[in-house]
């Protein structure tokens, strides 16, 4: 589906409050790109801006570690210092703390890639002429999470065979009595449909809403700058201000749990029914 040419990220910049004209507040079409290259009307192969910051955010994460590991050094330099610290974060800090470092040190190099790929696809929400989360379109965070879950549900029936995954699954216990049907079906629903859709969702809904609220205030900033709207837009540009720095802060929190939740998923395939 293309979106409509007169609707675009980029606002109508001669319209002003007291000109008579309309507040231009985004909505949906702030996350809709007409293509750069392909099919025009969105019905064939296409390639927009959202497929290009993702192309060059993996681009950037895979030269960053290339370029601080390509020859490692005993003595690390500022590059291979600063790439050290961020893979013994999530390695020691996410992976060993949920899964432990007998079972997890495989699973290393999924997490932190993982982490920072979401992270850079997120930065790009603050990055001037990019300024769009690519992860604020579902289908991004989908993809990751549909790549987590085939992991995690593989995992499971390779260490449990088809009973064990299948009480994996449904939390069995026999304990439970007459409530062990019931308990079995939510479970499964659960653990099978409604855990892989929260976790696109969650990074999904929070980098919509960030990115949202940036181009509310960053508009209603330009829109006031006139007369006596320009005491509004101040108060607004300093909203700007705030929302990036929130931004940042949120950016890195969601890649986090996005990663967290992915460890506590293997860590659970791992886990022994009892």
């Amino acid at each position: 589906m293309s979106a409509d040419p007169t609707q675009t990220l980029a606002f109508d910049t001669s319209c002003h409050l007291f000109d008579g004209c309309g507040f231009p507040a985004p909505g949906l079409h702030s996350f809709m790109f007409e293509p750069l290259w392909g099919d025009a009307d969105g019905n064939g192969l296409y390639f927009n801006k959202p497929m290009l910051l993702a192309l060059l955010g993996s681009v950037i994460i895979v030269g960053f570690f290339w370029a601080a590991f390509a020859r490692p050094k005993v003595v690390p330099g500022k590059l291979q210092m600063i790439a050290e610290a961020g893979y013994d974060f999530v390695r020691r800090g996410v992976v060993y703390e949920t899964i432990g470092k007998k079972e997890g040190e495989k699973y290393v190099p999924l997490a932190v890639s993982l982490f920072f790929f979401i992270w850079m696809l997120n930065l790009w929400s603050i990055v001037p002429v990019a300024s769009f989360p690519v992860t604020s379109i579902i289908a991004y965070p989908a993809i990751l999470a549909a790549v987590v879950y085939v992991t995690w549900v593989s995992l499971t029936f390779k260490r449990h065979g088809f009973v064990g995954a299948f009480k994996n699954f449904t939390g069995y216990d026999k304990s439970l009595g007459a409530v062990l049907p019931l308990s079995m079906t939510i479970e499964l629903a659960s653990n099978l449909l409604v855990r892989p859709f929260t976790h696109a969702v969650r990074l999904f809904a929070n980098m919509f809403a960030g990115h949202t609220l940036l181009l509310l205030f960053t508009i209603a900033s330009w829109y006031m700058l006139n007369g006596i709207g320009i005491a509004y837009s101040a108060v607004s540009f300093v909203m700007v201000i705030v929302m990036t720095a929130f931004e940042l802060f949120i950016q890195a929190v969601q890649a986090y749990v996005f990663v967290l939740l992915t460890c506590t998923f293997i860590q659970g395939a791992l886990a022994e029914h009892h």
